[in-house]
């Protein structure tokens, strides 16, 4: 039965080989047929996972939030149909986390294909592992609002949750908007509300701090701008 392997990718070209099992490499090697959100990043890390890999005999089916809505998914799975195995890449971390992929995963197995995932990093669980907030009991939720009330409103529900469920609550931001959006969490949220800070997972330069709004108004962390981060709060008790 031919299979769609979701494919992890690292986070950072840096931690290709820390972050990526030798098992993948052996998926990966065969395969001929990939959905990619980008054709130039995939095509890189197959390169550097095989240096031998032969990109010209490979198919790319492009996938990302642009085209999705309006992507022909019976054209994207014939290969599967056709029985082909296939790789679904994100452009880094983990396929359907965070990444429009889920959808085209959701119509695999209304055609009962079978999905296979893979092992690899994630950037919202890592984050949530080293931030010592709940992980028994949390939520993620992608990207707030960028208007200053919706943002206002959506930092006071969620900050509500969390205090009344004791969740941990993570969210993302575009990276040229990281540090206003930490300014809007220390003028929002309580004093004794936790927040983690994540910024740049795997790489050289790896930030992750988790303080109480009171101690991040004391000290704030370094520059976040155009930096990956994941940021996740706690309510203090």
């Amino acid at each position: 039965m031919p299979k769609l392997y979701l494919l992890p990718t690292p986070l950072s070209e840096d931690a290709v080989f820390e972050s990526i099992p030798s098992y993948n490499k052996e998926i990966i090697e065969p395969l001929r047929y990939f959905v990619v959100e980008e054709i130039r990043t995939a095509r890189r890390f197959l390169r550097k996972l095989c240096p031998d890999f032969p990109i010209d005999d490979c198919t790319f089916f492009i996938f990302n939030e642009h085209t999705c809505k309006s992507a022909n998914y019976e054209e994207i799975l014939q290969p599967l149909l056709n029985g082909n195995d296939m790789g679904l890449l994100s452009e880094a971390g983990l396929p359907c986390i965070a990444d429009p992929g889920s959808d085209l995963v959701r119509a695999a197995q209304q055609k009962n294909i079978q999905v296979v995932p893979l092992v690899g990093p994630s950037s919202i669980f890592m984050a949530l592992m080293a931030s010592g907030l709940n992980g028994q009991s949390f939520a993620f939720h992608g990207y707030l609002p960028t208007d200053k009330v919706k943002l206002s409103d959506k930092i006071h529900k969620i900050e509500q949750i969390s205090s009344l469920q004791q969740q941990t609550q993570l969210f993302i931001e575009a990276p040229y908007r990281n540090n206003q959006l930490f300014e809007t969490l220390l003028k929002e949220c309580n004093s004794n509300t936790y927040l983690c800070i994540a910024c740049n997972i795997s790489q050289k330069d790896e930030y992750i701090k988790t303080k109480s709004i009171a101690q991040w108004r004391k000290n704030s962390p370094p520059s976040l701008h155009k930096k990956p981060c994941v940021f996740a709060i706690l309510s203090g008790t």
